[in-house]
């Protein structure tokens, strides 16, 4: 049987990865064009079906899909090639970008370009809100069920892995009820919509590459081998120099967030803040936009994100270690333990893909989760248009709830031009992520030179 050449599909993967900016949808579809339209290497049927597979699983199905389609072409070497390719140019982006941010955030352009990004983040997450709402939001008992995940993180801080595990039990159950109700994503039957008759025959994938049989021994084997791989790091660590460290701290908590980021980057983001800034201290409240912005124009994973918070957070409590040395080596703690559980849950799983296509009870689950994302990423906007906006947030509690009540005499009038400018060109002009957050930073960097510096 005739093979796709490997060193063909590295640079394939290469430039998939270089190509890989826009979020999620924009990644997605450069590998559509490459993969399916350009090169023929897969069909349409099987892209969408191992597209549906990845958005079952939590993380960033964009790097997922990237892994099981190169899993497919060349198994194990073409999946972990595939994945870490994927990641690699974000990685070198952003760490780029944390280095120049710790150490020259104080130079007047770095800080006005910064202060451009946030406004048009918020803009973005709010399309965020817009889009997913739109695929899940198909009834009431949708409608209520993002209520309840909006009020149960945003006033009574609920943790975000409690508010997934309740929403996905609740369309599983539901399901099982009220089936009508909730079976919403019903991604699975899109492939039969749009096959593709005249790219379904002599590709590679469908006509000669032979489905692995699933084996018990094989999964145990692989689940053993990425669980040693995931948790070593920080097995090491407690053993050598203790869990009371920032690198062990980080690295626990990122390895907690690898398992429950289900709806995609932005759902775990107000988790990740407000844990990272209220809890631990390694980032301030408005440090998280800049590194949202960061991870929004660099290429790879919007999840990516993490680094830079790990990066902060070192650089600030390094201890006795040189800041930036402490920074770089928790941004390769942060990258491993968040991309780790890609690779188990890929490797785990695609051969039982079959098995799993077409599941009521797990497409319910995910309507159900789909659901509530849709209000912990509202939570997200509202979290960062406050912190943004607003120099001065009092945090009080009523009747058991959290209330944030902004200071309005503390608006900030930069900020909310350049969010109503970015707004107009995104949602209404209907530019792309990239042109919207060029537009902001030149509208940031104008402000802040004449208002800030002159004024």
């Amino acid at each position: 049987m005739e093979q796709l050449p490997f060193k063909e599909a590295i640079k394939v993967w290469i430039r998939v990865a270089i190509y890989s900016f826009g979020g999620p949808a924009g990644q997605i579809a450069v590998m559509h064009k490459i993969l399916v339209e350009e090169k023929k290497w897969i069909s349409e049927d099987r892209f969408l079906h191992a597209l549906n597979y990845c958005m079952l699983l939590p993380g960033p199905e964009a790097q997922q899909l990237a892994t099981y389609i190169g899993w497919l072409l060349h198994r194990t070497k073409g999946g972990v090639t595939a994945g870490i390719l994927f990641v690699i140019p974000g990685f070198v982006s952003i760490l780029i970008l944390s280095i120049l941010y710790a150490a020259y955030r104080d130079v007047g352009i770095v800080e006005a370009i910064f202060f451009g990004i946030k406004p048009a983040v918020l803009a973005i997450v709010v399309g965020a809100v817009i889009k997913i709402g739109k695929k899940a939001i198909k009834n009431e008992l949708m409608f209520v069920l993002a209520a309840l995940a909006f009020i149960a993180i945003f006033f009574f801080e609920v943790d975000f892995p409690y508010i997934i595990i309740a929403a996905g039990l609740t369309g599983f159950i539901g399901g099982k009820l009220w089936e009508e109700k909730f079976h919403v994503i019903k991604g699975h039957r899109l492939a039969e919509e749009h096959k593709d008759k005249d790219n379904n025959e002599n590709t590679l994938i469908d006509s000669k590459i032979q489905p692995v049989k699933p084996s018990l021994k094989k999964t145990f084997k692989t689940i053993f081998i990425f669980l040693t791989l995931w948790s070593l790091p920080l097995l090491i660590l407690g053993l050598v120099i203790g869990v009371e460290n920032i690198f062990f701290s980080e690295g626990l908590f990122f390895s907690k967030t690898a398992v429950v980021t289900f709806g995609g980057a932005y759902a775990v983001l107000a988790y990740i803040a407000q844990k990272a800034v209220e809890d631990y201290g390694w980032l301030q409240s408005g440090e998280m936009l800049d590194g949202l912005g960061m991870a929004e124009t660099t290429p790879g994973p919007l999840i990516q994100v993490v680094q830079f918070v790990g990066f902060m957070g070192a650089y600030r409590l390094s201890g006795s270690l040189d800041p930036l040395t402490a920074g770089i080596l928790a941004s390769l703690m942060v990258t491993w333990v968040t991309f780790v559980p890609c690779f188990l849950f890929i490797f785990t799983g695609a051969p039982y893909i079959e098995y799993l296509r077409g599941n009521k009870s797990l497409t319910t689950a995910l309507s159900g989760i789909t659901a509530a994302v849709v209000g912990v990423v509202l939570n997200l906007g509202v979290w960062f248009a406050i912190h943004t906006l607003f120099s001065e947030v009092n945090e009080k509690y009523l009747y058991g709830a959290r209330w944030l009540i902004p200071e309005w005499s503390t608006v900030n009038i930069g900020s909310l031009i350049i969010a109503l400018i970015a707004s107009f060109v995104y949602f209404i002009l209907k530019w792309d992520m990239l042109k919207t957050i060029l537009i902001s930073v030149l509208s940031g960097i104008i402000y802040f030179f004449i208002f800030k510096e002159l004024g």
